[in-house]
């Protein structure tokens, strides 16, 4: 009996090839994951890594032994995948490991329809299926071959209309990730006839050793490229994708990124004005500005935990049209509720081409307050260092608690913070908001002392 205790995690399949995940586990957990869902059909599709053409043959192995057929749709970014399942009602599986190091690979999972399996949605089965040696079907499946590329583009197209914007000059940074597959066919004339889009590409050759810098726009250093290529060509923005194209990150005229809570206030205006009234889903390390904007155009903020399948639940539970994380993921209701970070770049290159001034002008109405982004600490005793904080902080006059997920203290002037401990790593996760810098900075200093003693 194998143990994938190390690689099954919350939302997904991921670890080191071969050492912990090798065609023999992707076998397994693809036999595992046709008994599961019972499906007769399941869809893939993989990123650009070496690794993900052998894996995801041995997952399509082990689910056709099963007696399932698999659409291959092969190479794909992972909002093509959910794609896939959306549109042709499959359960599906894509072979990415995101923004990881070279090393590494997974498999991220969801039921048809593209609705999420996690650790307690499904994933904790198919792991337990997975490490059992599952005797195979009498009949065996068949793996079909299918181009989805042309059908995702339509279907993005379809959602926001790009072509009345004036012409914008727009840089991507692909980071040799899928973006580089899918952007042209979206923005460009690859696929679908040409839009008012002069796109400078970055980094466009799909290479899964990631030669330039990591595909992690979340990490300031993978920017630098993006930046001074905007300033250079006065490009009127810039977008960064992670190497799996679910995420974008966004940076204006002049090369300042733009806060993915200032993206997630913008989108949320484009779709409260198209869905008056709407639910809007923000994780509670979102800026404050963001529920206090929806309010502001009617709409309904509901607030949840960090992570894809919190924010997914909360959607299909509430009805919501839109939701946004922090981390730069964004969730539509008319794309099956699942993340799509070229939705949320065309929403911003909409909104932009519809007004004459620059992006930095635009997203300045949805930049309220001071953040710190996410600092982490390493710690030994997670746990204590969080009690610790809250004894601080949770008797003084006016100061609120929840434990949501970690500690979110709010304070009286509006300032709060959250403390989370990673689930991989002995980490806690600091964010802090406050009114302006001076005031972010105390209170960000304070809690590390607290976090770090």
């Amino acid at each position: 009996m194998r143990d994938l205790s190390s690689i099954v995690k919350a939302y997904d399949v991921r670890g080191v090839v071969p050492d912990q995940l090798d065609e023999r586990v992707a076998r397994a957990i693809g036999a595992a994951f046709a008994r599961f869902t019972g499906a007769g059909r399941i869809v893939t599709a993989r990123d650009m890594r070496e690794s993900s053409v052998p894996l995801a043959a041995a997952f399509a192995e082990g689910a056709t032994g099963q007696g399932a057929d698999v659409v291959d749709a092969g190479l794909g970014s992972t909002d093509l995948l959910y794609f896939a399942s959306g549109s042709l009602g499959l359960p599906g599986a894509m072979f990415t490991a995101s923004h990881n190091p070279a090393k590494y690979n997974g498999i991220k999972l969801c039921r048809a329809g593209a609705a999420p399996v996690g650790q307690d949605s499904g994933l904790r089965e198919i792991r337990a299926l997975a490490e059992r040696d599952l005797p195979p079907a009498g009949s065996p499946g068949t793996v079909e071959r299918r181009d989805l590329l042309p059908a995702y583009a339509e279907h993005l197209r379809g959602l926001v209309d790009l072509t009345a914007i004036r012409p914008l000059t727009v840089v991507v940074d692909a980071g040799n990730g899928m973006a580089g597959y899918t952007v042209p066919a979206v923005l460009s004339d690859a696929v679908l006839p040409p839009l008012p889009l002069a796109v400078v590409p970055l980094y466009f050759e799909l290479d899964g050793t990631f030669p330039n810098h990591e595909a992690n726009p979340l990490e300031p250093a993978n920017l630098r490229d993006l930046r001074a290529r905007v300033r250079e060509t006065g490009a009127d923005l810039g977008l960064a994708f992670d190497g799996d194209a679910d995420r974008c990150f966004v940076v204006d005229e002049r090369g300042e990124p733009v806060s993915p809570s200032a993206i997630t206030a913008l989108v949320a205006v484009r779709a409260l004005a198209a869905d008056p009234g709407g639910t809007v889903i923000h994780n509670l390390i979102t800026s404050r500005a963001v529920p206090e904007i929806v309010r502001e155009q009617g709409g309904v903020p509901v607030r949840t935990r960090v992570g894809h399948s919190f924010i997914k639940e909360q959607m299909a539970a509430t009805g919501a049209v839109f939701g946004g994380e922090h981390s730069a993921h964004y969730y539509f209701r008319d794309f099956w509720r699942a993340d799509t970070g070229m939705l949320a770049a065309m929403h911003v290159l909409a909104e932009l081409g519809a007004q004459p001034g620059p992006l930095s002008a635009l997203t300045a109405r949805y930049e309220r307050y001071a953040a710190s982004g996410e600092v982490n600490s390493t710690v030994a005793d997670a746990p204590g260092r969080m009690a610790a904080a809250e004894r601080a902080y949770a008797g003084r006059p006016g100061v609120t608690v929840d434990h949501l997920d970690g500690l979110t203290v709010e304070l009286p002037d509006g300032s709060w913070f959250n403390l989370r401990p990673s689930n991989t790593e002995p980490l806690l996760r600091l964010n802090v908001e406050a009114a302006d810098a001076t005031g972010m900075a105390a209170l960000r200093d304070d809690v590390l002392a607290l976090v770090r003693r």
